[in-house]
C-alpha cells in the first residue's frame, strides 16, 4: 500500500506502536547469525541467537505521519560470536512483530559481534 493517505499511515504507525508495548514484558529486538526466517511466521533458529536488547515501556518514542521512532534499547551482552545478518523485533507479549535485515532495513557499526562484547541502540525508526 504505498499509495494511502496519510490520516491511514498514522492510524498504521499508531496500532503498530500499540501492538509493540501490548503484553506483560517489555518489547525485544533480538539479531541472529544465518539465513534469516522465510517470514515472521516462521520460528528463529534459538542457536543463531547473538544479543536480545529490550526496549523500555512504553517502548515507542514518537509516532509521526511516515514513522514510529522507538526510544534507545538497553546495553546488553553478546551471547555467541557471529556475523550478524538479520533481527526480529517482539512485542511485549513475545508475538513477532518485524523482521530487519542488517545493512539494508538496520544499520549497526559493526556487525560481527564478539561474544562477552555489548550492543545497543540508539535510534530506530519503523516505516509503515
Amino acid at each position: 500500500m504505498s499509495n494511502t493517505s496519510i490520516k491511514a499511515r498514522l492510524a498504521m504507525a499508531q496500532a503498530f506502536a500499540g501492538f509493540m508495548d501490548s503484553g506483560e514484558r517489555s518489547a525485544t529486538v533480538v539479531f541472529y547469525t544465518g539465513t534469516p526466517a522465510a517470514n515472521t511466521e516462521t520460528a528463529a533458529d534459538p542457536d543463531k541467537k547473538l544479543v536480545t536488547l529490550t526496549f523500555p515501556e512504553p517502548c515507542f518514542k514518537e509516532v509521526t505521519l511516515d514513522f514510529v521512532e522507538l526510544h534507545p534499547t538497553d546495553t546488553a551482552t553478546v551471547i555467541e560470536s557471529g556475523q550478524t545478518t538479520w533481527a526480529r523485533i517482539y512485542n511485549g507479549a513475545g508475538d513477532v512483530a518485524a523482521d530487519l535485515t542488517v545493512g539494508t532495513d538496520i544499520t549497526l557499526a559493526n556487525t560481527n559481534l564478539v561474544v562477552g562484547g555489548t550492543l545497543s541502540i540508539q535510534s530506530i525508526k519503523l516505516r509503515p
